[in-house]
């Protein structure tokens, strides 16, 4: 099975879609999270400020907390494919060796775009 891990920076709540003031990156990552996992890819999320250990056990990520804006960093078979931003759907799909449905095929949840039940 594929997997893909996210060390995120302190945020308030595990996905950081939360508060006031929503970083509007942080949504549309969740989405594509979430169309990783109806795909089959094992997702591991970890959040600086409630799961610090994990940070400290992974040598790959531990070993970049000394450098400013690295978080987020993405990890997919022990190599750092992403640091310091969300990376889109299409460079997740392409990381894992994922199709992208073609406009106006189902996407994740069997609704078509504009098909009124999105």
């Amino acid at each position: 099975m594929k997997c893909i891990e996210i060390f995120d920076p302190a945020m308030c709540c595990s996905t950081g879609v939360c508060g006031a003031q929503v970083d509007p990156a942080l949504p549309r990552f969740a989405a594509d999270l979430d169309w990783l996992k109806h795909e089959g890819v094992e997702v591991h999320r970890f959040n600086l400020a409630q799961q610090p250990q994990a940070f400290a056990d992974n040598p790959l990520v531990a070993g970049e907390l000394n450098q400013v804006n690295n978080l987020p960093i993405i990890v997919i078979g022990g190599v750092i494919v992403s640091r310091g931003g969300y990376p889109s759907r299409q460079e997740l799909a392409a990381w894992l060796g994922l199709g992208l449905p073609a406009a106006g095929e189902a996407v994740s949840g069997g609704c078509k775009p504009g098909g009124g039940c999105c």
